[in-house]
């Protein structure tokens, strides 16, 4: 791995811009950019929907098929936009992942994978009860928020920074 992989230094409190002008420019030409303009705000729907069942089946009892249903398409377009930013990343940063100004994003994202990835499996071999894989989904989904405002305050520094 290389240095600019990792973050910059605690030594020099000034950060770097997130763009570099190249890096900007290839970010305002790619598609990749509106696609993960599209699955953000849809990943977060089914993330609210999702939520909202999961608080349900474990108040009520009632709707674990449907609270499930909703688990594994959250799953999904965590997958997608994860496979989708990666691409992204690769175009305008030109690396895969752990890209500079996106190194915390990514080692957040990993843990929400790791975490959605643990449920299915749990879901899928049965090694965890209902109630196990409810705890597990909202403990994945509240990495996921972080994750979410991380990007989000990038976002609203890139604003920023714009020329």
């Amino acid at each position: 791995m290389t240095e600019a992989a990792f973050p910059p230094s605690g030594a020099d409190s000034r950060r770097p811009p997130i763009y570099t002008p190249d890096e900007r420019a290839r970010r305002d030409a790619t598609r990749w950019t509106l696609v993960q303009g599209l699955l953000a705000p849809v990943q977060f729907l089914v993330f609210l929907v999702s939520l909202a069942l999961v608080l349900r089946y474990l108040a009520t009892g009632a709707g674990y098929g449907a609270a499930t249903a909703s688990i594994v398409v959250k799953t999904a377009t965590l997958y997608a936009i994860m496979v989708t930013g990666a691409i992204w990343e690769k175009v305008v940063f030109g690396r895969y992942l752990l890209a500079r100004a996106f190194f915390w994003e990514d080692m957040v994202s990993f843990l929400v994978i790791a975490l959605h990835t643990a449920y299915l499996w749990g879901l899928l071999t049965g090694a965890l009860a209902p109630s196990g894989l409810m705890a597990l989904a909202l403990a994945a989904y509240a990495a996921y928020a972080v994750n979410a405002a991380q990007f989000v305050l990038k976002l609203r520094r890139a604003r920023a920074e714009a020329p």
